[in-house]
């Protein structure tokens, strides 16, 4: 029986010509086999779905901050549609007296908060530029983003102003104005007023714009909303020009398709914000939240206390990126295996139980309804007892985990796929869809997607079975352009097509998986290519393994890697081997590593790999890859070159260790 499939074809494919690669067929959403959602009426630009949503639903609860009592946090203290919408217009007022005129470019620089959206939404209504300066990036990038951006008044939290001072004096000749989301210091006044700058408090900025009344400007679909900064693994970051049409037409399209999914947005959501506004996953779930007139609460920006604040909070919907889900996975099997022996097979049998009812078609709130009240209820309670929805974006998610969730979190669990310059929603798995697990689902309903043959890789996008190759993408959700940089912008962007530089594979039902990428390809030295990011993913199946580096040197014939091993498995296999080292130790024992190195064979031949593609040697790091040491980037991406550049050491003295053998 054939699969159902949530893809329909709008154009044929088209073979090799005139030097070009053969490209797959042009894909769209099955919910759009009628054509793409109609724009919205009255949605035009970023400020008019917060407009709107002011006029419907005034007095809704909007954005959510934990109160701090006795020196404790509480409950979550609100801020309705109103009261925001009063003080974003204050703001604004304060803004344009400090002649910012629209089009001028207003950076925001801290975690995600309140006066986050508030400056933002000041932003739209003036139609200002508003500049993502990452949380978590260094001075180098900030003052490059700042002085490439020009920008002239920016937005910051108060523990992040002595970073804005170490871009000075460089970005001093585009800044002029300082705005805290609380307070500062004396000292801090004297230095920025060293260098010509102006810095204020917040209620002290807001005061400026009473008794001030500015004309809103008006607003075109065209026009620029906001320049989003990538984390580009090489080089300076990329500023992506983001355009009112851009997100509006990403909210018709999240809204026809959660729609189609009877899983539609409404007022009473909530939602918790702690992945970044500077990056647009977060910014485009937000905006599709404040359209429906929902609440977004803020987490404390620790994310040891996330499981609490989500708890007092209660999310309707939670959306993270991978690394988040695999430690609330971790934590679960860890709880687990430390409980009784009864409880333990109580749980493996209720899982397989329902995990075997879900793969055979059946609903997750029917597959077991007595395994969800007698075991999986602790799990539902502990992310707040309402999430109907966890979304998992910015990185692929293990399939395993991927599968884990779904059974015991009684949600749907979706895995989505998109870029910044796609205005991050562009594939989508949809709920009950067992099939699509390490998918991330067919196209959303508002763009064409196709592949697009890569051969010197060997994947094909016409003739294979599967179709394989390039993902691309075409439609309103595509970015205008990188800011100042039209070569880059030619060189991904052909004929209205947008090429992601990675290497997707057509499944039958109509969903992406995501294999591979473009780039990450190297040649070991018998002239065999390597697909690094492949491999990684097969590797990283294994249960002892947390994070993986796969390297090949060109001038050998065979791979390493850096392993960063899960740290309850080691301690377990060490135990049952009479092992009493602490996990540090642990991992510089060749033992652990010979260990490791035969879990990563076992799933090599299992997945089939070729005899190049085995690793033959480990070094396990205790500590995650982090962007302390810039070896990721905000969005959890491995930065190779600083991975090698940081492991060089450790990379040759593997190497001459096999060599020497």
């Amino acid at each position: 029986m054939e699969p159902e499939k949530f893809i329909v074809e709008v154009e044929p494919a088209k073979e090799a010509k005139d030097g070009k690669p053969s490209m797959g067929p042009v894909y769209r959403s099955v919910f759009a086999k009628d054509g793409f959602p109609p724009p919205i009426d009255g949605l035009n630009s970023c400020w008019d779905i917060f407009r709107l949503a002011v006029e419907k639903y005034p007095d809704n609860k909007m954005l959510g901050t934990r109160e701090f009592v006795n020196g404790k946090h509480g409950k979550y203290v609100w801020l309705t549609y109103k009261q925001v919408y009063d003080k974003v217009i204050q703001l604004g007022n304060a803004i344009r007296a400090c002649g910012v005129e629209p089009g001028g470019k207003c950076g925001i620089y801290g975690s995600n908060c309140t006066e986050w959206i508030i400056s933002m939404e000041a932003c739209n209504a003036h139609g200002l530029y508003c500049v993502p300066l990452y949380d978590t990036l260094g001075a180098g990038a900030i003052e490059f983003i700042i002085c490439h951006a020009e920008v002239t008044i920016a937005f910051v939290e108060e523990k992040k102003i002595n970073e804005l001072l170490k871009t000075f004096p460089k970005a001093g000749e585009h800044l002029k104005t300082i705005v805290s989301f609380g307070q500062f210091t004396p000292e801090q006044r004297e230095q920025f007023s060293k260098f010509g700058l102006a810095i204020h408090s917040w209620d002290e900025f807001l005061s400026l714009g009473e008794n001030k009344k500015f004309d809103l400007s008006v607003k075109d679909k065209d026009d620029i909303c906001t320049i989003m900064y990538t984390s580009g693994t090489t080089g300076d970051p990329k500023g992506v020009l983001i355009s009112n049409k851009n997100i509006v037409t990403l909210t018709a399209g999240v809204r026809r398709l959660l729609e189609s999914c009877n899983e539609a947005l409404t007022s009473s959501d909530v939602y918790l914000s702690f992945l970044p506004l500077a990056h647009i996953f977060d910014r485009v779930i937000e905006e599709c939240f404040i359209y429906h007139g929902a609440s977004i609460g803020f987490w404390r920006g620790d994310v040891k206390l996330l499981i609490e604040d989500i708890g007092e909070l209660k999310p309707t919907i939670f959306c993270a990126v991978p690394r988040v889900l695999e430690r609330i996975y971790s934590g679960l099997q860890h709880k687990v295996s430390s409980g009784s022996y009864f409880k333990y097979k109580l749980f493996n049998l209720a899982y397989s139980y329902k995990l075997h009812n879900m793969k055979g078609g059946s609903k997750h709130e029917e597959a077991s309804i007595l395994s969800d009240k007698l075991v999986f209820t602790k799990v539902k309670q502990s992310l707040g007892g309402r999430v109907r929805i966890i979304l998992s974006g910015a990185a692929p998610l293990a399939p395993h985990v991927e599968s884990f969730l779904k059974v015991v979190a009684c949600c749907h669990v979706l895995q989505g796929y998109g870029l910044t310059e796609t205005c991050a929603g562009s594939f989508v798995s949809l709920p009950n869809q067992m099939s699509m697990v390490g998918t991330v689902g067919p196209p959303v309903p508002n763009l064409d997607a196709r592949l697009e043959s890569v051969p010197e890789m060997n994947y094909d996008a016409v003739s294979s079975m599967p179709p394989r190759g390039e993902i691309c993408i075409r439609g309103d959700t595509l970015f205008l352009g990188y800011h100042k940089r039209q070569d880059l912008t030619k060189e991904v962007l052909i004929d209205g097509w947008f090429h992601t530089g990675d290497i997707g594979e057509w499944q039958p039902d109509g969903s992406m998986k995501v294999i591979d990428r473009k780039k990450n390809i190297f040649k070991l030295s018998q002239g065999e290519y390597v697909a690094v990011e492949n491999l990684e993913n097969i590797y990283g199946l294994v249960p002892a393994v947390d994070e993986i580096w796969v390297y090949g040197n060109s001038f050998e014939s065979y791979l390493v890697a850096v392993v960063i091993p899960n740290k309850h498995a080691v301690e377990n296999w060490a135990s049952g081997n009479n092992l009493s080292e602490d996990f540090t130790s642990l991992c510089g024992n060749p033992k652990a590593k010979d260990y490791i190195l035969g879990e990563l064979n076992r799933i090599g031949k299992e997945k089939k790999l070729k005899g190049f593609e085995f690793i033959k040697a480990v070094h396990l790091e205790p500590v995650p890859f982090d962007m302390d040491r810039d070896l990721l980037t905000p969005t959890f991406k491995k930065k190779r070159p600083q991975l090698l550049k940081y492991y060089q050491s450790t990379i040759d003295d593997m190497y001459k260790s096999l060599n020497n053998k």
